[in-house]
């Protein structure tokens, strides 16, 4: 276990960790210390419902994707935002709405900033899971069977979380600490001590032991799609803001013929995606649009924030459940900036979109490519109030096919 963590948990990770986040080492330190058995037990706890088949599903993704075998670009610069976007949309399919509340915690108990908590944890996610689901390859097991493995090491993961951090806030039945932690030896800041990390309390766990090894840093295969066709769309999506929308307030149940039932809002874009499909006299084409109503981008970016994937993800589930329908995404800015700037920003986010909806586990066939249309078809005035903006900053589904 020491010549483990002192190999592969070591001084550049941290450095290259603390310098891409604008955090200290000692910062980036306790973030680690804190969110892999944190995260861990988040996907215990958020795991059972289903009997293990999600979880199933997405680490035998992971593992597939080559991850744990295209290392070296994490917290790099260049392609690392398109890594850890996509450790994103893992993470929010194996624990769900709790992201937001693990980052918080997190970011409260380590000191640093919520991002920074985001971007570790949309690390740690891809690797875990890869080797949950290597695991599960290579031992025929189930859905179930990955529980029980897991559940066998419940003890020991609780007994990792550090005195005082109560996870129960976030996942209901988790185990925690609030005791004097088990661990002997403290982690020591990068170049003070030596290089040795010392997680004495996860001795005899393998699986842990090759997840710190991972954490030096991942290349995976998630490519971003390519554009295919310009068309004429009507006047809809995205600026250089980071909010897009403001969701729907009142929740509602959206079934699905395969007997999926989805969480959303009344009226959304889920329920509206819906009933457009099994409407038998709705006709697919350029003019079916539906606007996602609860999807957001960081501030200038085309990163998606964990908060947003849930929706991602239920359109997924719609598309798996109808199997002939055959989507493109478009995204659209208002008149506010430079036009060229907007344009470029709106195709990135639109691909940032259907990427995340191939991690998510759509069909590739069913994905028509996306299409970038800046401010073209925008209506409101760039000097207009925001108010009148806001409906011209949207990212879009066209349905081409049903």
């Amino acid at each position: 276990m020491d010549s483990v963590s002192g190999l592969f948990f070591n001084n550049e990770l941290i450095s290259k960790a603390a310098s891409s986040l604008d955090e200290s080492q000692g910062g980036i330190s306790r973030a680690l210390n804190v969110g892999i058995p944190s995260l861990l037990s988040g996907i215990m706890s958020s795991s059972g419902f289903d009997g293990g088949s999600n979880l199933l599903s997405l680490a035998k993704k992971a593992a597939g994707s080559g991850i744990l075998d295209k290392m070296g670009g994490l917290f790099s610069g260049g392609g690392s935002n398109g890594l850890l976007s996509s450790g994103a949309v893992l993470l929010s399919g194996v624990i769900g709405n709790k992201v937001s509340g693990l980052t918080s915690l997190i970011s409260n108990f380590a000191g640093v900033k919520q991002s920074s908590v985001s971007s570790i944890l949309s690390a740690i996610a891809p690797v875990a899971l890869s080797f949950i689901g290597r695991h599960a390859i290579s031992n025929n097991l189930s859905g179930s069977g990955i529980l029980s493995w897991l559940n066998g090491q419940k003890s020991q993961i609780a007994n990792a979380l550090p005195s005082g951090l109560n996870l129960s806030s976030v996942f209901d039945g988790t185990p925690t600490k609030i005791v004097e932690p088990v661990r002997t030896t403290a982690y020591h800041e990068p170049g003070k001590t030596g290089n040795k990390w010392i997680w004495p309390v996860l001795l005899g766990l393998l699986g842990l032991a090759l997840l710190l090894n991972f954490l030096r840093g991942y290349n995976n295969d998630f490519t971003t799609p390519v554009a295919t066709d310009s068309v004429a769309a009507p006047p809809v999506v995205i600026d250089t803001s980071a909010k897009i929308t403001a969701p729907v307030v009142e929740s509602f149940t959206v079934k699905l013929p395969d007997g999926t039932e989805l969480n959303a809002f009344k009226g959304g874009i889920e329920d509206k995606f819906v009933s457009f499909l099994n409407d038998a006299n709705s006709k697919a084409g350029k003019d079916a649009w539906f606007d996602f109503d609860n999807l957001n981008f960081e501030t200038g970016s085309a990163k998606i924030t964990a908060e947003s994937l849930k929706q991602v993800s239920n359109i997924a589930a719609i598309l798996k459940a109808f199997p002939k329908a055959k989507i493109k995404i478009g995204g659209y800015t208002d008149k506010t900036g430079d036009p060229v700037a907007n344009k470029k920003l709106s195709k990135e986010r639109a691909d940032a979109v259907l990427a995340a909806l191939k991690i998510a586990g759509s069909n590739t066939d069913q994905l028509m490519g996306a299409e970038g249309y800046g401010s073209e078809f925008a209506k409101a005035a760039a000097n207009a109030p925001d108010e009148e903006r806001k409906n011209d900053r949207r990212i879009a589904v066209s349905v081409r096919e049903k």
